[in-house]
């Protein structure tokens, strides 16, 4: 397959030219025009779009009335499929806070789960491990201390596939438990926190290396109390920001971009089972909410944002069009820094000849035209 005359995004910026596929990889990138087709090449005309790698979302919990704890054989398999038809070609899907036995039951289908759509990439562990005091829209009934033998007994019933592993550092044994499971998983995150700078940065040198939906469920920044946003930055920590125009202002986006850097910044959305669906009531987690618009709360809190109902690639969208985030850095953290974050980037993230040929064109107005998965051409 040969896609041609794209703008190609390649080293953090855009690029005329062709894109060379074969089987399920990028065989290679080449200047426009420069090599002629084979016989029986497949050719799409790539002429004014803008050519990127599939987006991937390692921070959400369902869409299209599915969540992850649900049965997975028939939650996965919708899930997958919604996302590839939005552009989101890698998921990683989020485990709530949720009871020994729903969560063994979760891992276990997961590791059997062959489906298709979008590629299973890994598990992210939001909960159990997070503060009472910042539970959001979790179920505090089953929070738990950390434990590193209790990672790992999801780990090996999910067959490796958790590759995000969320702590509120203050809690007892917390830092312990960093510094073992560190060596373990690729991301271990901040998450749903009441700690300062100095107990983060603490967490940080043993072993985090990531925040969890920046800003929200966390201490925010005071001149004198500069918290787990200011020493992540200091720390040269990830930082997840959900682009909904809902759980962030606009200006606080510019702002963490500046903070963190454009290597740093990783896009979510953080969507829950009502994504993709009408107005109504839903369930998160076990938890009644409802959603009106791009909002999604608690039912018997409404002042408590419950996730979001935007898909990662409206997320990336608005962040262009209404963040004022250039194209460039918002396919970055879609994409590439999302798949450095988990250690996913040897396959995944980039226009590079070895990747997977997962691409997406966009038109001007960043609208999907064709989506291509491992080789495919799936729209």
């Amino acid at each position: 397959m040969w896609i041609r005359n794209a703008n190609v995004f390649r080293n953090g910026k855009f690029e005329l030219g062709d894109i060379r596929v074969d089987g399920q990889r990028i065989a290679g990138i080449t200047a426009v025009g420069k090599v002629q087709d084979k016989d029986g090449e497949q050719e799409i005309e790539g002429k004014g779009m803008y050519a990127i790698p599939g987006l991937i979302d390692i921070h959400f919990h369902g869409c299209v009335g599915h969540e992850l704890g649900e049965d997975t054989k028939v939650a996965l398999p919708a899930i997958a499929k919604y996302q590839q038809s939005v552009g989101v070609l890698g998921i990683c899907p989020t485990a709530m806070t949720c009871s020994e036995e729903d969560m063994s039951r979760t891992m276990k289908a997961v590791s059997e789960y062959d489906g298709e759509g979008a590629d299973l990439v890994g598990l992210h562990l939001e909960g159990p491990f997070l503060s009472p005091n910042k539970v959001g829209a979790q179920n505090p009934a089953f929070l738990q201390l950390p434990k590193v033998e209790t990672v790992l007994r999801w780990q090996e019933l999910s067959g490796g596939l958790i590759r995000q592993c969320d702590v509120a550092p203050e809690l007892p044994g917390a830092m312990e438990f960093i510094k073992e499971i560190s060596e373990i998983i690729p991301a271990v995150s901040i998450a749903h926190t009441t700690a300062g700078y100095d107990i983060s940065k603490e967490a940080m040198e043993a072993g985090v290396n990531h925040l969890t939906h920046g800003f929200n469920a966390m201490p925010g920044i005071h001149h004198r109390e500069p918290g787990p946003l200011i020493a992540a930055s200091d720390m040269g920590a990830y930082v997840e920001l959900i682009t909904d125009n809902v759980h962030l202002h606009p200006a606080i986006v510019r702002a963490a971009v500046k903070l963190f850097g454009e290597d740093r910044v990783v896009f979510i959305s953080d969507s829950m089972s009502a994504c993709g669906l009408e107005d109504g009531d839903y369930s998160l987690g076990g938890l009644d909410v409802t959603v009106q618009g791009r909002r999604a709360v608690l039912t018997d809190h409404p002042e408590t944002l419950a996730g979001s109902v935007t898909n990662l690639m409206d997320c990336m969208r608005r962040a262009v069009l209404e963040m004022e985030i250039p194209l460039e850095l918002a396919v970055k953290a879609s994409s590439t820094n999302a798949a450095r974050s988990i250690g996913i980037d040897g396959d995944y993230g980039e226009i590079a000849e070895g990747k997977f040929a997962n691409l997406l064109l966009l038109d001007k107005n960043l609208e999907l035209c064709h989506i291509i998965q491992k080789g495919v051409l799936v729209r």
